[in-house]
C-alpha cells in the first residue's frame, strides 16, 4: 500500500512532536504538512489533499468542528484532545477515531491499523475529482454536527438562502447553493428534479405518472418530490422509465 498522506492540525507544539514521534514507529504515514490554527490547515489541506487528519479540537479563534465545516470533502479525522468531554460528541460525528491526551502508544497504534484497513477498501478521488458515493461532507446546523456520507443522503433542497439535506431521519441546513453541490455529486447517483431539489437515485421507492406528463417520485423516506416537465422527459430517457 502507498504511503497516507496526513496533515497534523494542533496549536501546540509539543502536541505536534508528540504524534510525529508516535509516527515514526508507522511509516505508512507521511506527514505532508502542519498547522497550529484552523486558516493555515484549510489552505494545506486545500493544497495538499491529504487522505487523514490529526485534529485538535479546542484551538484559538476557530475549533477543530469550524475547520470541518469549511470543507468540501472530509479526510479520515482522528481527533486528538485533552479534553474527554468530547468524545461522545466527535463519534456522534462519525470521526474515524478519537485519541485522548497524552496519547497511549498501544491506542495509537491501533487506530493506525484501523485506518489502514478502511483505506485498503476505499478510493480516494483525485484532486479536483468529483465526491465519490463513500466520500464524507461535515454537515453543522446549530450546535449540531455530523459527518454524512454521500450515499446516505436521499435528498438536497433549496430552503430560502439554504440548502436542507436529508439523510436518515435527519435534515439540517447548510449555508451552500443547490448548484454548488450539484458541481460535486458523483455522476449517475443524483438527479436534478426541479430547481429546488436533487434526489439520490438510488433511495427511489416509487415512480408514478403525474400531472400533465410528469412525475411524482417517492423516496424510501416516505418524502415526495415532483419532477418538473423538462426533467421528467431526461428522467424517462436517461433512465429508461
Amino acid at each position: 500500500m502507498s504511503k497516507i498522506p496526513a496533515i497534523i492540525v494542533e496549536d501546540s507544539r509539543l502536541a505536534r512532536n508528540e504524534l510525529k514521534e508516535l509516527l515514526k514507529d508507522h511509516p505508512q504515514i507521511e506527514i505532508v504538512g502542519e498547522a497550529e490554527n484552523v486558516i493555515n490547515a484549510y489552505q494545506i489541506i486545500t493544497e495538499k489533499q491529504p487522505q487523514l487528519l490529526f485534529l485538535d479540537i479546542n484551538m484559538p479563534e476557530k475549533d477543530g468542528f469550524e475547520l470541518l465545516e469549511m470543507l468540501d470533502e472530509i479526510p479520515k479525522v482522528i481527533f486528538t484532545t485533552a479534553y474527554d468531554e468530547y468524545a461522545i460528541k466527535s463519534f456522534e460525528y462519525n470521526a474515524f477515531d478519537y485519541l485522548l491526551k497524552p496519547i497511549n502508544k498501544d491506542r495509537f497504534a491501533k487506530a493506525i491499523e484501523k485506518l489502514q484497513a478502511t483505506l485498503e477498501t476505499e478510493k480516494k478521488p483525485g484532486k479536483d475529482a468529483l465526491l465519490s458515493e463513500n466520500s464524507q461532507i461535515f454537515i453543522k446546523d446549530g450546535d449540531h454536527c455530523w459527518m454524512v456520507t454521500i450515499k446516505n443522503i436521499s435528498l438536497f433542497e433549496i430552503v430560502g438562502n439554504y440548502t436542507r439535506v436529508h439523510f436518515e431521519d435527519k435534515k439540517p441546513l447548510i449555508y451552500k447553493s443547490l448548484n454548488q453541490i450539484e458541481n460535486k455529486l458523483p455522476e449517475g447517483m443524483f438527479f436534478r428534479v426541479n430547481r429546488q431539489q436533487i434526489i439520490n437515485l438510488k433511495h427511489i421507492k416509487k415512480v408514478a405518472p403525474y400531472f400533465k406528463g410528469t412525475l411524482k417520485i417517492t423516496l424510501e423516506n416516505n418524502k415526495e418530490v415532483q419532477v418538473s416537465r423538462r426533467q421528467s422527459i431526461l428522467f424517462k430517457q436517461n433512465l429508461e422509465f
